[in-house]
């Protein structure tokens, strides 16, 4: 008996060929022995000669992540065959990785004999393709066999929104009233005009507020307020204007971060004009602007959710064209805002006005607006005082308003901080008074665990509510540090020494083991350069909270050269870059929960050169603390 045969009778679907149809592919098949642990195949990359019928031994079958990790492992062993469906609908590529295990040895049956069979033999042919529709059925399974990646974004529309100036749109005319003319005027006069937007001006002609039809609506109809009435009293606020020499990408991300729906155009000397977001967006319709402004108009929880879970192919686009990553990181931060502002607007509506005016202000990555994929929530809030009688009442009603918050932001992506620094934590909910002993005692305190208080509440940004209250905070801090602390910024210095750049002695770059694979962890990396500016930064007295503009700030006053300021600029945001592409690749492709670890095999030269020099950089910057920074603090 033919042992090829008698093999062949027992493979599906091989069994249900006709006996003489058997014998006669028996003489075909070819018997090959697979060394142990050889990778025969790569998925998507590998041509298969033929469908691999397995005698002895196992194939090791599964998908390879932008990692290397494996995913969907399965064993095929004896009497089982692998390679139909790769050889009929995927142009002869291996759907999948393939490893042979120890003695292995498969019977080959040419891929010109297979597709004979198929094309002669219908059940034959749908036993395949009935097998790989049931495997697409697995969503995971199904993620990993699609192409990869996002569809490309509109090229023109991306060239415009990152080359174009301001000054190449056309602004519109600016009419304005003083500011004691009356509503019915102002009205008569937008028509004559032909004007939407009515701009009003103080006693000196300076503008300062400005009116549309919604104002007249909302401010003057839904509140039947006299048409008599000067129209500076119903006037919308704020008034906020830029360079005719910024991008547009600085325009629209300014108009999102301030809720302007207007920019006053400025030559240095005066306003040329106006321009509206509606006119920015409409000519951008394929930018990520349009994205930003549909999470704006998105009410639900759940459509917040989806906004959000498209974050990494906008990530992903961006990077891919060569934008800048502080502008990603920008762009990620604008829609995070956008987000939590439309929250707590929400719990507000539903919980009834606050009683007392407040600030909601963020922190850490995200009061920095450095913020990646990889987010969690940092956030605290700041009331203003009030009589004994009414602080209970008070604490309780931001408590539970913080926590409704928190809950609500989890659920769209934004999980609760492991430290705890969110406000829905009872010690970081309170009033101006309590916030200002804090920062008082954290300065005295001089620990490590007071020095990390400082560094994530001094990166706090405004988010929500009474700006006046976190100035009245920031000037307290700002007389604070004029007394001498030299005990607090010494352990401030020591935070961006902490950590080394991962660099042996023979100059390569230093990894630690995460199961299969050799990895280095990207964000502590980039901590000591965060660390290193916070420090100066805290020193004299600079209140910007992004790392780019505090280097900007630390330069224009001397401390840093030009040269030192760029070189700490590059080196953090080209690691900034590749923490980003890395996590939008592990949500898209890998469908996993992004981190921090890199593994350097997966660079190219170029990118691991890079990366040792700007090890380097760092190293001087951390010496350049020890010699300078600390010997002024004894």
């Amino acid at each position: 008996m033919n042992p090829k045969y008698e093999f062949l009778k027992t493979v599906r679907p091989f069994d249900v060929l006709p006996d003489e149809v058997l014998h006669g592919v028996a003489e075909l098949l070819q018997e090959v022995q697979h060394p142990k642990e050889s990778i025969l195949y790569l998925q998507d990359e590998s041509k298969l000669r033929g469908v691999d019928l397995i005698v002895r031994g196992a194939y090791e079958v599964f998908f390879y992540d932008s990692e290397q990790n494996k995913r969907l492992v399965t064993n095929y062993t004896s009497g089982t065959c692998y390679g139909g469906a790769s050889l009929l609908l995927n142009r002869r590529r291996s759907f999948r990785t393939v490893i042979s295990r120890k003695g292995t040895v498969v019977y080959t049956l040419h891929r010109k004999e297979f597709l004979a069979l198929c094309q002669a033999y219908e059940a034959f042919f749908h036993y395949f393709t009935a097998e790989y529709g049931r495997r697409m059925l697995d969503e995971e399974y199904a993620h990993f066999i699609r192409p990869s990646r996002i569809q490309p974004e509109n090229n023109i529309a991306a060239d415009q929104l990152y080359s174009r100036k301001l000054e190449t749109i056309e602004p519109r005319t600016i009419v304005a009233c003083p500011g004691s003319t009356s509503i019915a005027e102002a009205a008569q006069l937008m028509i004559s005009q032909k004007v939407s937007c009515l701009f009003v001006q103080d006693e000196h002609s300076q503008i300062k507020g400005y009116v549309t039809d919604l104002t007249l609506r909302n401010n003057v109809v839904a509140r039947q307020v006299p048409y008599t009435q000067p129209v500076q009293d119903i006037m919308d606020q704020p008034i906020i204007s830029i360079g005719s020499q910024a991008y547009i990408y600085e325009a629209v991300l300014l108009m999102f971060q301030t809720r302007a729906r207007y920019l006053l155009i400025t030559d240095g000397a005066g306003y040329t004009g106006f321009i509206s977001r509606n006119k920015l967006l409409s000519s951008l319709a394929q930018s990520p602007f349009m994205f930003i402004q549909s999470v704006k108009l998105a009410r639900s929880v759940p459509e917040l959710r989806q906004r959000w879970q498209k974050v990494p192919e906008q990530v992903y686009q961006l990077l891919n064209r060569g934008v800048k990553s502080e502008i990603v990181n920008q762009v990620i931060t604008t829609v995070a805002d956008t987000i939590a502002i439309n929250v707590i607007e929400g719990v507000i509506e539903e919980m009834g006005p606050p009683p007392a005016k407040f600030v909601f202000m963020v922190l850490g990555s995200e009061g920095r607006k450095e913020q990646t994929l990889r987010t969690d929530q940092d956030n605290a809030i700041i009331y203003e005082d009030k009589a004994n009688e009414q602080r209970e009442m008070v604490r309780e009603y931001f408590l539970a308003f913080a926590t409704t918050v928190s809950e609500r932001l989890d659920h769209i992506g934004f999980s609760f901080c492991e430290g705890g620094f969110m406000a829905k934590n009872s010690k970081w909910t309170h009033s101006l008074s309590h916030w200002k002993r804090n920062y008082s005692n954290w300065l005295q305190e001089s620990d490590p665990e007071a020095v990390l208080k400082v560094a994530t509440f001094f990166d706090c940004r405004f988010l929500y509510g009474e700006q006046s209250i976190m100035d009245d905070l920031k000037g307290f801090l700002h007389e604070e540090l004029e007394r001498p602390r030299y005990k607090f910024l010494h352990h401030m210095a020591q935070n961006a020494l902490q950590y080394e750049p991962p660099l042996t002695f023979f100059n390569n770059i230093k990894t630690f083991s995460k199961g299969s694979q050799q990895v280095f962890n990207l964000k502590k990396t980039m901590t000591p350069i965060v660390d290193l500016v916070r420090a100066y930064a805290l020193r004299n007295r600079i209140f910007l909270t992004n790392t780019g503009e505090r280097l900007e700030a630390l330069a224009s006053v001397g401390i840093f050269t030009e040269k030192e300021r760029q070189e700490l600029l590059q080196a953090y945001y080209y690691l900034m870059g590749m923490r980003l592409k890395k996590q939008a690749i592990q949500i898209i492709d890998d469908r996993k929960e992004p981190d921090n670890l890199l593994d350097p095999r997966t660079l190219t030269k170029i990118e691991q050169v890079t990366l040792k020099e700007i090890f380097k950089v760092i190293s001087d910057f951390q010496t350049k603390i020890r010699v300078g920074f600390m010997e002024t603090l004894y």
